[in-house]
C-alpha cells in the first residue's frame, strides 16, 4: 500500500466506527424505544472537556435506561445485545447476495472491519446482560457488596 492508500484506509477505518459507536447506541435504543421503556440518550456524555475531546475518546452517544418495576429483564438483556444486528447484513455474503467486502483490494475492507468491530457487545453491555434482573428489582441483590451494583444497575449505560 502507499502512503495515500495507508492514510485512506485510516480514514475509512476512523469513519466508519464513529458512526457505528453512533449506530451502536441507536440499537440499543431501538429496542427500548419499541418496547417503551423510558430511556435517555447522551450525546458526547464525556463533554467536560469539550466536544471534540469527547469525540476523539470515542464517547459519542450513551443510552441509560431507565426501567421500571414492571419491565422484563429479558427486554433489557435483548436491548444490551442488539449492537450484534449490525454484523446481520454480512450473514448474506455465502448466499452470493452481498459481495465479500474482504475478497478484493481497497479501503473498503478497512471501514468494514471498524463498522462489525462496534457490533461487538462492550463489558458494559455485557453486566446488563447478566444483571439485567437487579436493575429491575434491586432487592434481587445479594451480598452488601452487591447492594451498590443493584442500586446503580439501573443507571448502567446499556
Amino acid at each position: 500500500m502507499t502512503p495515500i492508500e495507508i492514510l485512506a484506509a485510516l480514514a475509512a477505518l476512523a469513519v466508519a466506527v464513529s458512526v457505528g459507536l453512533v449506530a451502536h447506541e441507536l440499537a440499543h435504543a431501538a429496542v427500548l424505544r419499541a418496547a417503551g421503556v423510558p430511556h435517555v440518550i447522551d450525546w458526547f456524555p464525556g463533554k467536560e472537556g469539550g466536544l471534540l475531546q469527547a469525540g476523539l475518546r470515542g464517547e459519542w452517544a450513551a443510552v441509560r435506561p431507565r426501567p421500571g418495576a414492571e419491565t422484563p429483564a429479558w427486554l433489557l438483556r435483548v436491548s444490551a445485545m442488539m449492537p450484534l444486528a449490525l454484523v446481520a447484513p454480512f450473514a448474506l455474503v455465502p448466499a452470493g447476495v452481498v459481495a465479500d467486502p474482504f475478497a478484493g483490494e481497497g479501503i473498503a475492507r478497512f471501514a468494514v472491519l471498524g463498522w462489525m468491530a462496534c457490533a461487538l457487545p462492550s463489558p458494559q453491555d455485557f453486566s446488563v446482560l447478566w444483571y439485567a434482573g437487579r436493575a429491575v428489582d434491586p432487592s434481587s441483590a445479594g451480598p452488601a457488596t452487591d447492594v451498590q451494583t443493584a442500586e446503580t444497575a439501573a443507571d448502567e449505560t446499556v
